[in-house]
């Protein structure tokens, strides 16, 4: 399979799952490793290309984008509020990526962390979706400090290549009372800080690599990449939040704990 195709397929792959509790990044290792591609050589490709489902959200919720941007310049109280709890929210992933991005490489070469963390992650989804009680209609600028920072550190499990950041932010939002379509918006606003400096700390580490030919991958995929990520990110948004307030995460949990279940089979038996 040639490059373009493999760019074209991992960009549909990245935008089906960036923002659904699946893990979009395990997806792109397993990807990678049933086309038979080195990940390490592909590991930059499937970063920088979330940047296209992130720009996916920016589109989509432009209006509270520009809002929030508008009431923190005027000094508004839920515009400060909205910014405030993004920040906070993104904060413990921040440091704990750079202190960890070592170790974070490393697991993002290891197939078998990705397929157990998919079957344990979609367990946890079970359960919690049991045992949660979201209450209220309150907005991602209504919630408190507390919660927000609950929220924060639920996004750190995803540094585990294979949980899902989406899926950590939304399970961590439901256990803690925050009702289902808050919860998702709330993943999909903080998911925009979080992967930018995980792009451009990536970018900055490896771009001489990229520019010395030292990569398979150069910039035609990337781009690629990018921008079928965004199309497809951008259908799957408008069509996650209207389905989870109606039907809840369980089918999610079931597909991970299939997925999860098939990769540890295969990557046994091959």
């Amino acid at each position: 399979m040639n490059e373009t195709l493999t760019a074209i397929l991992l960009g549909i792959v990245e935008g089906l799952t960036e923002f659904v509790p699946v893990s979009s990044t395990g997806h792109l290792i397993l990807a990678t490793e049933l086309f038979g591609y080195d990940a390490a050589q592909w590991a930059m490709f499937n970063v920088v290309i979330q940047l296209g489902a992130i720009l996916a959200v920016v589109y989509q919720y432009w209006g509270t984008f520009w809002s929030a941007g508008m009431g923190v310049l005027k000094l508004e109280a839920e515009g400060l509020r909205f910014a405030r709890n993004i920040l906070l929210a993104f904060l413990p992933s921040a440091v704990l990526g750079l202190a960890l991005k070592d170790y974070i490489d490393i697991m993002l070469g290891s197939p078998s962390i990705v397929a157990w963390a998919l079957i344990i992650g979609g367990i946890a989804i079970l359960g919690i979706e049991k045992v949660a009680n979201p209450r209220g209609d309150q907005t991602v600028a209504d919630l408190p400090i507390k919660q927000v920072l609950g929220v924060g550190f639920a996004q750190c499990l995803a540094m585990v290549p294979g949980v899902s950041r989406s899926g950590a932010t939304i399970m961590g939002a439901l256990a803690m009372g925050i009702n289902r379509k808050t919860a998702a918006e709330f993943s999909f606003f903080l998911a925009v800080p979080t992967m930018i400096g995980a792009t451009t700390l990536e970018l900055a580490t490896k771009s001489d690599d990229l520019s010395a030919g030292a990569s398979t991958v150069g910039w035609s995929e990337i781009a690629i990449g990018f921008a079928v990520s965004f199309v497809v990110a951008l259908v799957v948004i408008r069509a996650f939040v209207a389905y989870v307030s109606r039907h809840g995460f369980a089918p999610f949990a079931w597909y991970r704990i299939v997925i999860g279940g098939a990769a540890v089979v295969w990557l046994a038996l091959r």
